[in-house]
């Protein structure tokens, strides 16, 4: 099933309009692919009135309840099996399966388990069970390793409209081409890896390693041209609002009607996030160097922090400064009262 198209209209553009990152690190690489896997297949079994669906779940990780919670949502009708978690199974006992029936080679003792997606690339396995222990290059397949990376770099200068990436260095691209041409881009440059330690559906500590190439590229430049465009209460709000939408879809709760009202907001929001915005990429790191937009507040606020202003008069920021402090000035004398001082 072709489903890229819609991995990124109906999902990952929200993840990037909010900025959203586990644990301030993990751009969700898995849950929202599991998002768009499941519901292609509950339309596609609702379209042949296929009335048993199975999926290939643990009864030990997240995709186990984002696969039920969704097919029985999208596919009330159908019947749910998922034989390897339901049966307990081994991965030694489904390798073996699977070689019985001429499927594979596959690796039943390998270190990590990987799953690469268009969003980013993940791993996990006996590398990552140890909090303390660093992943080796084995848990790294897609980027280049940093120290390996052109030493010089590159420059680039991605253009946004409403908080969507429109063109790459003055290319037009958009849609999940535009992610996997920055996707191409970060992998080059090393960039986009990291280790995350979260909380599972299931109450547990997990932890994965993940390459995201693309969104450690989009997210910072993104969330910089947001800072020149939006108000301070907006992207605050943003960011809690953020946050929550990439909790119900890490935590399979994207079908919850929540999930719409935040859009809504973030749809609201990304007006004018409209710009360009220069990055760039280097052995692993990533900096964003320039933003300009004519939406930019601070083109028209005539001050410069720290230096000049012809917004008020010294007198004016005198008087703020006093009332500005008021609430603190107030509680301070009311605890030196209370100690008798």
């Amino acid at each position: 099933l072709e489903g890229r198209d819609a991995l990124f209209d109906d999902h990952l553009a929200w993840l990037i309009r909010g900025n959203v990152l586990r644990g301030q690190v993990y751009p969700l690489c898995v849950g929202v692919e599991r998002v768009v896997q499941a519901r292609l297949f509950a339309e596609e079994a609702n379209r042949r009135g296929i009335p048993t669906l199975v999926h290939g779940s643990t009864g030990a990780g997240n995709d186990q309840i984002r696969f039920d919670t969704a097919l029985r949502t999208l596919a009330p009708a159908a019947r749910v099996l998922a034989p390897i978690r339901d049966e307990a199974k081994t991965r030694e006992e489904t390798t073996a399966w699977l070689a019985a029936r001429g499927l594979g080679p596959m690796q039943s003792d390998a270190a990590v388990s990987i799953n690469t997606g268009l969003w980013g690339t993940t791993a996990g396995g006996r590398e990552t069970h140890d909090a303390w222990a660093a992943p080796t290059e084995a848990s790294f397949t897609t980027t280049v390793d940093p120290r390996e990376a052109p030493p010089e770099g590159q420059e680039l200068v991605v253009a946004f409209e409403q908080g969507l990436p429109i063109a790459i260095d003055g290319r037009a691209v958009s849609g999940w081409r535009a992610v996997a041409a920055l996707a191409e881009i970060g992998i080059r440059h090393g960039v986009g890896r990291g280790v995350h330690l979260g909380d599972t559906i299931l109450g547990i500590k997990g932890r994965v390693a993940f390459e995201a190439p693309a969104a450690s590229l989009v997210l910072p430049a993104h969330r910089e041209l947001e800072k020149l465009v939006l108000t301070n209460a907006q992207r605050f709000w943003k960011d809690h609002l953020g946050d929550l939408y990439g909790q119900l879809v890490h935590e399979a709760r994207y079908h919850d009607p929540l999930a719409r009202d935040i859009e809504a907001f973030l749809a609201s929001s990304q007006q004018r996030v409209s710009g360009e915005v220069r990055v760039v990429a280097r052995q692993g790191t990533v900096a964003v160097t320039g933003v300009r937009s004519p939406w930019s507040i601070m083109d028209v606020q005539q001050t410069a922090y720290g230096e000049r202003t012809a917004l008020w008069t010294g007198e004016d920021a005198r008087g703020f400064a006093r009332i500005h402090g008021t609430a603190q000035w107030l509680a301070a004398a009311a605890a030196q009262r209370a100690k008798g001082v």
